[in-house]
């Protein structure tokens, strides 16, 4: 079953992804900065068709998902913004709308009940039986994040891409040359000899003040202070806004009852479920398990199922994917068995084996999460309001300071600070979120001038004047007059190592035995066989290894050693000869080299869709939809 599994979620996932990929956005697509012609609630247009905020926030959420499964821990909306996972889903979303828009073009489609049965003889969902595997199905669809729904619209939008790129790529060769020419390439192997310099070799007088002197003059910015901005920062957010939001009892109790189903707390089940090719087959197995003859993992195991596979885990009825399955869930009382379920794609027994009751909300007990929550939605829709009154603010000649005071919203005096965020302490200089973004424009302005709001992550706005700059000056040589002998004495070490490396080269190239260079080295003489260019063996670096294939037989060359403390000589030895490719190399050679020119057909396929589409994001309606996100979560 996990064979199944990993053969699902290695074929057709990765062709998805794979074309997503290749599907380069800030290359291929020539995005409006100004948005246009767009309704409200849409945060993307390609060509006729509109990119809605949930499609967006589904894809958001997916992403943030995606990462969570990677690295084992919990993703914020938050670091998603940080990490431009919301560009992402949004580049992946105009990506597949464009392709599918071509595809309509093109009279290309596929009904539910087509995908349907693809999926069921798709060998890649086939459990040991060579039958369509229900458990391995589910897995793959939790491990995405998706329901059924989803996933056969995005099993449409694979399928209808695979027949524009079979299309395209149906008639890709590869020259035989190109084959022969890449395993000569990769497959190439040399004989080295090495020594590790004693870094002792070198000693490093103590240096004079003269000598300090022209380090620290010739040092550049090394010695020198960070440029300070005194800035003054008006922040506009939802967040900020909620605080002085006054709402009734009255108002809050109605807002209550039309948002209770959110404050409730549904049933849930931990439920157990085995698929069955037939329903004779899974009325069979009922019988054999109330009869009690079998356990459920026992007959779980004869359809080739594992306990990870049957057990689905505790879920609400709304969590489950087929609902006729859930509907029978929903029925039965604890450790009771279904009679045979004929769900969407399998015939399925169900047991129950924990009941969590639900619990209604009261008013009472939700009253301050309901508070908190409609000041916030009543928040976000007074950003526009206030936005328009800090720039009346503006016009008419107002400070930040002053418009601050007026509107009640968040006013930041940062009278030092570095494009790093610190204060002349070295501190946090402005504590608000993503203060880089704000921080890059910042330092980006010229003092003095008009500056435009700066759009924050999550619907916010900020406001700005660089009120003076303090520049980046030399700072004097007493307070920095033992980092300067720190900073002398390391260039001068590496100098003088270079300097002894290239001697110790020279001899080589001249034809010493390699033994008597690597004593005069002060190290030891070490052989490595068999190197290819994608290899480093002990001793020599990545750099070392690039160096010596660009060598000849007997050519010599130095490194600096991999902790960077001295310096690696080396001298290539012996040069192997390459033999033919086999027949199983030139074929593995082949697809790796075919798969390269099938992604230039499809970036080339892409290159075309971009003249011919208008894509244009609202970059307003995108910030309202992260905010939006943030809510939610």
């Amino acid at each position: 079953m996990l064979d199944a599994l990993q053969r699902g979620a290695q074929t057709w996932p990765a062709k998805v992804l794979f074309v997503i990929l290749i599907i380069s956005f800030g290359v291929f697509w020539n995005v409006a900065d100004v948005f246009q012609g767009m309704g409200r609630g849409a945060v993307a247009k390609v060509g006729e068709t509109e990119i809605t905020v949930p499609e967006f926030q589904r894809a958001f959420q997916s992403q943030l998902r995606t990462v969570q499964l990677e690295d084992g821990g919990r993703l914020t909306a938050e670091q998603g913004l940080m990490l431009q996972l919301d560009r992402q889903a949004l580049d992946t979303l105009i990506a597949q709308t464009a392709v599918r828009t071509h595809a309509e073009r093109l009279g290309l489609a596929l009904s539910d009940e087509t995908i349907v049965e693809g999926v069921r003889a798709d060998p890649d969902f086939a459990g040991p039986d060579g039958s369509f595997s229900r458990q391995g199905f589910d897995a793959l669809l939790r491990q995405m994040g998706l329901n059924e729904q989803g996933f056969i619209a995005l099993r449409r939008d694979d399928e209808l891409r695979r027949i524009i790129s079979d299309a395209l790529l149906g008639s890709t060769a590869v020259p035989k040359p190109m084959i022969n020419d890449l395993h000569a390439w990769r497959e190439e192997t040399r004989t080295l000899e090495h020594v590790r310099v004693d870094p002792t070799k070198v000693t490093v007088a103590e240096p004079d003040e003269a000598a300090l002197k022209t380090t620290y003059e010739q040092s550049g910015t090394e010695f020198m202070t960070p440029e300070y901005r005194n800035v003054a920062l008006l922040l506009l957010s939802a967040n900020e806004l909620k605080g002085g939001i006054e709402i009734s009892d009255a108002e809050l109790e109605s807002y209550y009852k039309d948002h209770k189903a959110s404050y409730d707390r549904p049933e849930r089940r931990r439920i157990q479920q085995i698929a069955f090719p037939d329903k004779a087959t899974a009325a069979k197995a009922r019988e054999e398990l109330v009869a009690g003859t079998k356990n459920f993992t026992d007959v779980a195991k004869e359809q080739g199922a594992t306990e990870n596979d049957i057990n689905l885990g505790l879920l609400s009825r709304d969590q489950m994917l087929d609902p006729v399955i859930a509907d029978a869930a929903f029925k039965l009382e604890r450790d009771e068995i279904s009679e045979p379920v004929e769900g969407r794609f399998a015939t399925v027994l169900v047991r129950v084996n924990e009941i969590t009751k639900g619990k209604e909300s009261t008013f009472a007990e939700v009253k301050d999460q309901a508070r908190d929550r409609m000041a916030g939605e009543q928040a976000q829709s007074k950003i526009q309001e206030h936005f328009d009154l800090v720039e009346e603010g503006r016009n008419a000649g107002k400070t930040l300071q002053e418009i601050g005071e007026e509107l009640k919203l968040r006013y930041i005096a940062a009278d030092a600070v570095t494009a790093d965020n610190l204060n002349a302490e070295g501190k946090t200089a402005i504590d608000i979120p993503d203060a880089a973004t704000a921080l890059r424009a910042v330092f980006a302005a010229t003092p003095g001038m008009d500056t435009e709001p700066i759009e924050m992550p999550g619907g916010a706005f900020a406001w700005y004047d660089v009120l003076s700059v303090t520049e980046r000056k030399q700072r004097p040589f007493e307070d920095v007059r033992e980092d300067v002998k720190t900073a002398h004495i390391a260039a001068e070490k590496r100098r003088l190592l270079d300097e002894l490396a290239g001697k110790l080269v020279d001899r080589l190239k001249a034809g010493e035995a390699f033994a008597k260079v690597a004593e005069d080295a002060g190290g030891n003489a070490e052989r490595a066989e068999a190197v290819k260019r994608n290899h480093s063996p002990p001793g020599l670096t990545t750099d070392a290894v690039r160096l010596a294939f660009s060598l000849a037989k007997g050519g010599a060359g130095f490194a600096e050693s991999s902790d960077r403390s001295t310096r690696v000589v080396f001298q290539v030895q012996e040069i192997t000869p390459v033999a033919a490719p086999t027949e199983e190399e030139t074929n593995r050679i082949t697809a790796e080299l075919s798969r390269d020119l099938a992604n230039d057909d499809v970036l080339a396929y892409i290159s075309a869709l971009r003249s011919e589409l208008n894509v244009s994001i609202n970059e307003t309606e995108l910030a309202r939809a992260t905010g939006a996100s943030e809510t939610d979560q």
